[in-house]
């Protein structure tokens, strides 16, 4: 095993820290670079001058998430909650009350997901439009074709097609792409909807069952990565901003540059976001040579606005986590109580709560006064007890660009983890893989993939182990074999006919 290997890793995020502790430990000289203060970004949350913490924005783990939960048993951490329970509102009150799933008995996909979620307003009539869509969840197969075809349609066009209901769409579908796509469905590729609605809610039942990180990500999780990562030699730098890649003669990686700064390497993975990919190709002389980074330029992102509020008296919120919808017409937003979700916050004398905002681009030129007001004020129509408490403290992040959007007809221009640099690799949850995983998963997944690569091509250490997605339930399996039959047959006698 040669120790002088050297491999640059870009971004440390899940997917940066995924690829750069398997390689580490198989005995490569691996350096990764984040621009920020702290590994992470916005992901990994820091402390107010005050001492409290923050974070650009809650994130769940979800059920599927095997590699993450797999990842933090090796860590021997203990950073969840455990399995709580969901609600959503609209400025009518509470709408839906979701239980935990895997604690009723089991059917068969998607009957839990319909049976044991407390609608508490839409009616039985629409909810059962529903069922024709079921037909788009079996074509829809997470293979290229299938991203294909679905790709340039919208959300909204699909659920239109396929008849669902007004109210459905309004009260459901749409509530659930304003916080798991973070977009209207007019603004949300039915490819990545179905993928996204599928991997979630409606592959098994105990999918949308959710944990959450008793305290910020940084805290609990990359903090205690970071040390093992460094122990097993491994070296991870901030204020690190990459501004281009640098070629040899042979048109092969040879490292990165930093300003002044720069780094060799005999493999590259860059595992940064959409935003910060195309910050970099657009300043960069090298990557734009190749026209799969400049169309990089057609990709999105969505503005969040995270904000964190100190109120003088604890306030009873029902559930510890909450979506909302209606708000604002194109906006979908979440809100957390973290007295029962944070260790740090469990004894505080009054309630602290988080109030994420997706797709909040017309709300980033507010004031943090008035952000806050319109807050307390949304918090107040969920729950009436916010009325009477006053906000002490307050935190308020804005992130443009924040998460990555797929957009219809995005999905030509998302890259897979191997690129026509031969020793350049791309991860990251913007990436194409095959694996079926969503938002923190896939980036930590696709992570291990391009370290596989790494191994793959020098040929030292071992590949890390994937855990894949559960398998299809049977009758689903069943389902997508007769469709695929039927669609082959199609193709057969008349090829080309049909518009992709």
């Amino acid at each position: 095993m040669s120790k002088n290997t050297k491999i640059v890793v870009v971004g440390a995020g899940w997917a940066g820290l995924g690829a750069t502790y398997h390689l580490a430990k198989q005995g490569y000289d691996v350096t990764l670079l984040e621009a920020s203060p702290y590994p992470g970004g916005l992901v990994a949350g820091w402390k107010t001058p005050q001492g409290r913490s923050v974070e650009g924005g809650i994130h769940g783990f979800w059920y599927p998430y095997q590699n993450i939960f797999s990842l933090v048993k090796d860590l021997n951490l203990d950073p969840f909650t455990p399995f709580t329970r969901s609600s959503q509102y609209s400025p009518a009150g509470l709408e839906v009350e979701s239980p935990i799933f895997q604690n009723e008995p089991r059917l068969p996909t998607p009957l839990g997901t319909f049976l044991y979620t407390h609608f508490k307003r839409l009616p039985l009539i629409d909810r059962l439009s529903a069922l024709p869509l079921l037909y788009a969840v079996i074509d829809f197969d997470n293979s290229d074709q299938a991203w294909r075809r679905y790709d340039k349609v919208t959300a909204r066009e699909l659920f239109k097609q396929f008849g669902v209901s007004a109210r459905l769409y309004k009260d459901a579908f749409e509530a659930m792409l304003l916080v798991g796509l973070f977009a209207p469905g007019e603004q949300c590729s039915a490819a990545a909807t179905l993928g996204m609605l599928y991997y979630f809610i409606l592959a098994h039942q105990p999918d949308f069952d959710v944990v959450w990180c008793r305290g910020t990500v940084g805290e609990k999780i990359f903090k205690p990565w970071i040390e093992q990562i460094e122990k097993v030699g491994g070296k991870v730098l901030t204020h690190k901003r990459v501004d281009d890649l640098i070629l040899d003669e042979t048109g092969k990686a040879a490292g990165v540059r930093c300003g002044e700064e720069t780094f060799n390497a005999d493999a590259v993975i860059f595992a940064v976001s959409v935003s910060g990919i195309k910050k970099i190709v657009a300043g960069s002389q090298v990557f734009n040579q190749y026209p799969e980074f400049r169309d990089l330029s057609n990709l999105g992102g969505i503005d969040v606005l995270a904000t964190r509020l100190w109120f003088d008296r604890k306030i009873n919120v029902p559930l510890p986590s909450n979506a909302c919808f209606g708000f604002d017409p194109t906006t979908g937003w979440t809100f957390f109580d973290l007295n029962r979700l944070h260790d740090e916050y469990r004894d505080e004398p009054g309630s602290v709560i988080e109030a994420d905002f997706y797709h909040a681009n017309q709300l980033l030129p507010m004031t943090d006064e008035q952000i806050i007001a319109k807050v307390h004020q949304d918090l107040t129509t969920c729950v009436d007890e916010f009325r009477y408490g006053k906000v002490v403290d307050y935190s308020v992040i804005r992130v443009r660009q924040g998460v990555t959007h797929f957009a219809p007809g995005s999905y030509q221009y998302l890259l897979k983890a191997k690129t026509s640099i031969p020793n350049l690799y791309l991860s990251g949850d913007w990436i194409v893989t095959s694996h079926g995983s969503w938002s923190q998963e896939k980036a930590y997944v696709t992570g291990l993939e391009a370290a596989n690569l790494v191994v793959e091509q020098f040929g030292i250490g071992k590949p890390a182990n994937i855990i894949p997605v559960e398998p299809d339930e049977p009758h689903i399996q069943g389902l997508r074999s007769l469709n695929q039959f039927f669609r082959t047959l199609g193709q057969n006698l008349l090829p080309d006919f049909w518009l992709p």
